[in-house]
């Protein structure tokens, strides 16, 4: 039934299949043929280091057979459940996922397929219960690819389907500091008062738009794709400060910065910082079956005790997806994942740090867990972009193309290069992928300026 060989996947794969974020003449997949560890291999047998988890989600790495085990477990019990019914399996994830949350205070958890319609959801659910409509969020964002997700997604992934997405979103600015705005002349300003800076600027941005308008601050504790920003000291206290002040729902969307990613369950934590939802997908299940969750303080689920909540999903709490999830976080509190990436940080912040005073074209390298980026220039005193805005360049593509032909699978996003391996990889495995990003920057550098 499932035979087919393995030359005949990618003339298959180019005839029928529709790739997203891609135009289709200029697609070149990889045919991946099995996965293991930190290591995946093509169908020619070449092995690649996976240095992105795939889509920043095999957080435990690749065939895990404890997860594999309690999938099919769970298929020969039970493979499906209508959304208004209820099943052990149900039972034991809300509980499992409401008890690593900050504090195990989210304690009520509506569970969906993925990280877009967990953050559509809590929108919901934040507009619900204050009766508000606006939705602020930052713009160096990415929340999804759904309509809603969209639109509260800051980045120009959102510019193609103007006007039509929700309507009731406001950008605001991140504490980037690197590129801040309000400091290209004062770059050394203190921590504190460069906090304070973009807390007073979202607190301009709230009166402007009227507090009594704004239902939600949704924000990526630790921004993902759009540069791995590590918020300053001060800044999560003071957005929560201020959601507080002006009774705003603080959601953190932590679909990438979650389970383990940062050091710790939640990257909020990192700041003692509890938000009034968490959204989670990706490391939830580490993509070993789709999944997302949005976590929420019992006062938001109250809210719709004798009101009914008018949304759903067909597979919400899919059994399958609830037994990876399970597993999942069983596993990885059985192999202190979490303590184990935190120990990684350091190591990664080391490593980073090294490639940065060894080539020129590495403009700043910034790390919190295993969760790290490179950000390259073409000049460090401008700090012009190795690519522009939105766009990739030559020295980018050879970059990459360096990196994949010496089996090293990696994610470029305009001039910054994503580090994000599996969390059970060691200093010999991320050295192994750190002397070919050596190599790799020898590429960037020759464009320098």
């Amino acid at each position: 039934m499932f035979d087919l060989l393995d030359e005949a996947i990618l003339p298959l794969s180019r005839e029928h299949v529709f790739w997203t974020w891609s135009a289709q003449a200029k697609v070149n997949p990889i045919a991946v043929k099995r996965a293991k560890g930190v290591y995946f291999w093509d169908i020619h047998g070449k092995r690649y280091l996976d240095f992105n988890s795939m889509t920043m989600c095999v957080n435990i790495g690749h065939g895990d057979e404890r997860v594999i085990r309690a999938i099919q477990e769970q298929a020969a019990e039970l493979t499906y459940a209508a959304p208004g019914m209820t099943t052990r399996i149900r039972a034991l994830a809300s509980k499992m996922v409401a008890e690593v949350t900050p504090g195990g205070r989210l304690s009520k958890v509506l569970f969906t397929l993925g990280g877009a319609d967990a953050n559509e959801n809590a929108i919901k659910l934040a507009r619900g219960y204050t009766g508000r409509f606006k939705i602020l969020t930052r713009y160096r964002s990415y929340h999804g690819a759904t309509m809603g997700a969209m639109a509260a997604t800051g980045d120009p992934r959102r510019h193609m389907w103007e006007p039509g997405v929700m309507p009731g979103v406001v950008h605001f600015l991140d504490p980037y500091r690197y590129r801040s705005t309000f400091h290209r002349t004062n770059p050394d300003i203190p921590e504190a008062e460069f906090a304070q800076d973009y807390l007073n600027h979202l607190e301009e941005i709230i009166q402007y738009e009227g507090p009594e308008t704004i239902a939600a601050i949704l924000i990526e504790p630790v921004t993902g794709t759009n540069g791995v920003i590590i918020p300053p000291e001060g800044y999560m206290q003071g957005v929560r400060a201020l959601c507080d002040k002006y009774g705003i729902v603080l959601i953190a969307d932590e679909v990438m910065s979650g389970f383990g990613r940062t050091g710790k369950w939640f990257a909020v934590e990192h700041w003692d910082v509890i938000p009034d939802i968490i959204t989670m997908a990706k490391g939830l299940t580490s993509a070993y079956a789709p999944l997302g969750a949005v976590a929420m303080k019992p006062e938001i689920a109250a809210a719709f005790n004798e009101r009914v909540f008018e949304s759903g999903l067909t597979y919400t709490s899919h059994p399958i997806s609830l037994a990876a999830a399970v597993a999942n976080i069983q596993a990885m509190k059985e192999d202190r994942i979490v303590e184990h990436t935190a120990a990684m940080g350091p190591v990664l912040k080391r490593m980073l740090s090294d490639l940065a005073e060894r080539h020129p074209s590495v403009g700043e390298v910034r790390s919190i867990g295993l969760f790290g980026i490179i950000e390259l220039v073409r000049d460090r005193a401008t700090k012009e972009p190795m690519a522009p805005w939105n766009g990739t360049s030559p020295a980018m593509i050879a970059f990459r193309q360096y990196c994949l032909d010496q089996g090293l699978f990696l994610y470029t996003h305009w001039h910054t290069v994503l580090i994000i391996p599996p969390l059970i990889i060691d200093e010999a495995q991320l050295q192994e992928g750190v002397d070919i990003l050596d190599r790799a920057l020898e590429i960037t550098d020759r464009v320098v300026a």
